[in-house]
């Protein structure tokens, strides 16, 4: 961007609990295989 940097798109998941707290944060994202890992982790709470 016209020799700028910049910091870009950045992705993060939060998964939130039957409580209301916050179960587990996944930062800096990558979409392949994603869904599957949080689907998995929310059917284990």
């Amino acid at each position: 961007m016209y020799g700028k940097t910049y910091m870009g798109m950045v992705r993060a998941t939060y998964l939130v609990g039957a409580d209301g707290k916050i179960a587990r944060i996944w930062d800096k994202v990558k979409v392949a295989g994603h869904a599957e890992e949080v689907l998995a982790v929310a059917k284990a709470l």
